[in-house]
This record gives structure tokens, sequence and C-alpha cells, in this order.
């Protein structure tokens, strides 16, 4: 087991990336704070963990409201004792639409969902994790972030800013032996993805030729990098924008 006696706090746990990378750090040994909008999405999670034998909690917040955040890590360390990974995984996208369309409010739910979570998570996260004398938090960034797509101004905002602010609280917090690292993937083939696109078939060629690997990413991908940067592997990684792109950004 790469992550025996570790606790995980997992937001947007309740489908993709998040139920995948939870359920792969509980058969690490991990036990998983379930953090979701969604509280029967992330029930779900939670029965897949539990009948393989691992142990979680589930926690309904929405993760661009602080109070929300602060209980969900509270709750965490209430129940397991500490936090050890913290994973900022929730987030929104975007369909593709011309800036001079782009609706102010969609524009501030996409900065409140994908940016001001992992502020919060991290501010509320980080005195534990010094306490505990270290830790790490993992954000959710995007091939966005690096290289955009047309059409989509407000969603690349956001993950460049994802970026941004794990690259400074990685300097911020390493003599804390905190590490802080964003996973940045390319296309990944989940509902939020299908969500975006409606018929996603439309679009997959679009992707694909984008990608030199030749396929999306599966949320298994994602969980596979997010366990071996969660684990004591990693330990000199941090601050890094770690591509898992097939070659996208290249």
């Amino acid at each position: 087991m790469r992550l025996p006696n570790k606790v995980a706090l997992i937001t947007g746990a309740g489908s993709g990336i998040g139920r995948a990378t939870a359920a792969l750090f509980a058969r690490e040994g991990a036990k998983v704070a379930l953090v979701d909008l969604n509280e029967q999405a992330a029930r779900e999670t939670l029965g897949t963990i539990q009948s393989a034998g691992g142990e979680a909690i589930v926690v309904q917040a929405d993760v661009s409201n602080g109070a929300d955040v602060k209980r969900a890590i509270d709750t965490c360390v209430e129940t397991f004792g500490r936090i050890d990974v913290l994973y900022n995984n929730a987030g929104i996208a975007m369909r593709r639409t011309p800036i001079e369309e782009i609706d102010d409010a969609l524009f501030d739910r996409i900065i409140a969902v994908n940016v001001r979570s992992v502020h919060l998570g991290a501010k509320h996260a980080v005195p534990h994790m010094k306490r505990q004398g270290g830790g790490v938090i993992l954000n959710t960034g995007s091939t966005a972030g690096i290289r955009p797509r047309v059409g989509a101004s407000s969603y690349a905002a956001s993950k460049g800013a994802v970026i941004a602010i794990t690259k400074a609280l990685a300097l911020e917090l390493a003599p804390h032996k905190i590490r802080v690292v964003s996973i940045n993937p390319v296309a990944v083939d989940t509902p939020m993805l299908h969500g975006i696109h409606g018929n996603l078939d439309a679009v997959r060629d679009g992707y694909l030729t984008s990608i030199p690997m030749g396929r999306l990413n599966q949320a298994e991908d994602i969980a596979n990098a997010a366990l071996y940067l969660a684990s004591d592997e990693a330990f000199m990684v941090t601050g890094t924008a770690f591509e898992v792109d097939g070659g996208r950004d290249l």
C-alpha cells in the first residue's frame, strides 16, 4: 500500500476524477473524506469504498463557500484525527462560447468553484498540516491553463489561476513540509465532459487530433497521477504543473 495510515479529503468525490481517486486512495490504505455538493453521488462513492473494505465518510458541501469548506475539513480532522492530503478537485467547465457572449454570472461561478475553492481548501487545511508537521495539497488544474482552446476564456483563466496559486503556495509552505502540486489533465472522459458537449462523439475527433497519444484521459489516469503525488515517493515534487495530457501541451 502506498498511503498507509494517511487521511485524505477529496472534493468533487461523487463522480469522475474524484470518485476514481477516492476509490484508489482507499484501496491504497487511506481513510477518505468524500466531499461533494451532491450528497447522494458522494454516498455512491462511499458504497464502492466500503464494499471493498475501505473506510470513508461523506460531507455535503459547496466548495465555493468558506463556512462549508471549513466544516468539511474540521469534520475530517474530528473523525480521523488529521488530514494528510487535501485534493481540491471539484470544478466546473463551460461550453465553447465567444467572449462577448459569456454571461457575467457564469464567469463569477467558474472563478468561485474553480479558484476560490482552492484558496479556501488551503486556508482551512494548512493550519492542521502545520501542526502535524506536513502534508500534501493537490489541485486539479487543466491543460487549458497552459495551452487554452478557443472559446473557453473564463475556464482557461480559472485554471491558469489554479496553477499560479499552486506555485505560490508551494513556495510559502515548503518550510512546513507541505507540498502543493497542480494536476493538469487534457480532456477526461467523465460525465462533466459529456455534460458540456451533450453528444461527445460529435467533438471527440477534434480532441483526439490534438492529443499525440491518441485518446482522451480516463478518470483512472488522473487518479494514478494523484496517488503518486500524494505518496511519500513524490517528496521532492512541489510547485509543479503536473501534466497528464498525452503530449497535448508539447
